[in-house]
């Protein structure tokens, strides 16, 4: 019996090798058939984008749709590359003809308005691409139309809207807890701005609650108490920051100096500056430093201060000053050599001293809690660096 069936297999395996090559030259002759199909204008715009010659592109793909009639996807390439080039009323004449279209199936329907709204959007017509991405929260693009609006509620400055809609794409992946605080934050430094403190502190608390570490709830949490003459608490909210995010002391150490010079305890807020300078050394606290040390304890103590900055933390900025500190020890010409040095520590310490972003290394010299380049929150180096 054993026997007998070791003969059936050998028998069946010509047999399935035979249908295997069977199958493959089916399938092979299928390829060929259908990569014959497809027009040359086809690759020759694929092989444009390939080079990043978009009009060549748009004009290939252009000719290759009208050719094809209802291609969806190759239509829906031919909008993005038309919005990708700025030609925005070709976009939205194509997706606008595409929606008219009569055979366009109903499970497609919402993947061309979210184009559209995203062509309108580019073309600067927001109010027509928020009424779009409105009614799309309840379909399949409900996810991708929520993105869109909350990017669209930050720019127009919507700051409640924005928190609206953030908190119903909270998910596991994302909890949007920072971007939560910031807009609440926004809120609040717009009452601050309008001497609506209580309002402003309302904010604030609701800041909070997303987010315990947001340090710019604790900043401007400070500013509101010293403009209500509560030093002291004030000092406990700047303070507070050490333990959210160290790297952000180097914003509040002169509303610091100031509470404590409004306490007529200037030596006490030196003390502490001085103590975050040799904890922290990677904060922006020479400059400060020496400013304040030069005014309340003489210069001789500045230079001292801002020497042991400038070693902890070598820096063009730092070099500046320890130059100008010793300019009045020098000679008539070593002042003159000593000022040139000066000049042009100056002049590549304004050119390279900047904040960064750390999600897209966007640089500026002005420090922004939006990236204006990405639109990432709390993405900012709160120190500069001078690397290029």
């Amino acid at each position: 019996m054993l026997l007998e069936l070791d003969l059936w297999w050998l028998l069946l395996f010509p047999a399935f090798f035979g249908l295997g090559w069977f199958a493959a030259r089916v399938d092979m002759r299928t390829v060929l058939k259908q990569a014959k199909a497809v027009p040359t204008g086809f690759f020759r715009g694929l092989d444009a984008l390939v080079e990043d010659k978009t009009d060549i592109a748009a004009s290939a793909l252009a000719e290759v749709a009208r050719q094809q009639g209802s291609a969806l996807e190759l239509q829906h390439t031919l909008g993005k590359l038309y919005r990708k080039r700025g030609e925005n009323d070709r976009a939205i004449r194509l997706h606008q003809r595409m929606l008219d279209a009569p055979d366009l199936p109903a499970e497609h329907r919402d993947a061309v308005r979210f184009e559209l709204a995203q062509d309108f959007r580019k073309a600067g017509l927001v109010d027509r691409a928020e009424e779009i991405l409105i009614k799309l929260q309840d379909g399949n693009m409900g996810l991708a139309a929520r993105r869109q609006l909350l990017d669209i509620y930050q720019q127009d400055r919507d700051w409640h809207k924005a928190i609206a809609t953030a908190k119903e794409l909270r998910s596991d992946a994302h909890s949007f807890q920072h971007e939560v605080a910031q807009f609440y934050c926004e809120l609040a430094q717009g009452e601050l701005y309008k001497s609506n403190s209580e309002q402003a502190r309302r904010y604030v608390e609701e800041a909070f609650a997303a987010n315990r570490k947001c340090v710019r709830a604790s900043l401007i949490l400070g500013d509101i108490e010293f403009a209500g003459g509560h030093v002291e608490a004030a000092i406990a909210a700047w303070q507070n920051i050490e333990k959210q995010n160290y790297e952000y002391l180097s914003m509040a150490a002169e509303r610091l100096f100031d509470a404590y010079e409004r306490m007529d305890k200037p030596l006490e807020g030196i003390a502490l500056l001085r103590g975050y300078q040799k904890t922290f050394p990677q904060l922006e606290l020479t400059d400060l430093l020496y400013q304040k040390i030069a005014t309340y304890e003489g210069e001789e103590k500045a230079l001292e201060v801002a020497r042991e900055g400038v070693h902890a933390r070598p820096s063009l900025s730092g070099v500046y000053r320890l130059i100008e500190a010793q300019m009045d020890e020098l000679s008539p010409e070593g002042r003159m050599d000593a000022e040139v040095a000066r000049a042009l520590v100056l002049k590549h310490a304004q050119r390279l001293s900047v904040h960064r972003c750390k999600c897209c290394n966007f640089r500026s010299r002005a420090f922004f809690w939006h990236c204006p380049a990405c639109g990432e929150w709390e993405g900012f180096t709160a120190n500069r660096s001078e690397s290029q």
